[in-house]
């Protein structure tokens, strides 16, 4: 009996979703800290995009 290697593959959507990802939340952190968002610098825009950068970290434990 031969063994039979299957391959996991992505969806298509799972690398755009993650650099996506990954790139809104470094911009949203950038953003806050060069006081550029509305309401000036503030740590709820400093969660949000560590909130983006995890979900991208995520995201890319799916890819294969």
């Amino acid at each position: 009996m031969g063994y039979v290697s299957s391959k996991k593959v992505s969806s298509r959507w799972v690398a755009p979703a993650m650099f996506g990802l990954l790139g809104a939340g470094t911009a949203m952190i950038i953003v806050n800290y060069v006081d550029l968002l509305p309401g000036g610098t503030s740590n709820w825009y400093l969660l949000g995009g560590l909130g983006l950068v995890l979900a991208g970290i995520v995201t890319a434990t799916q890819l294969h």
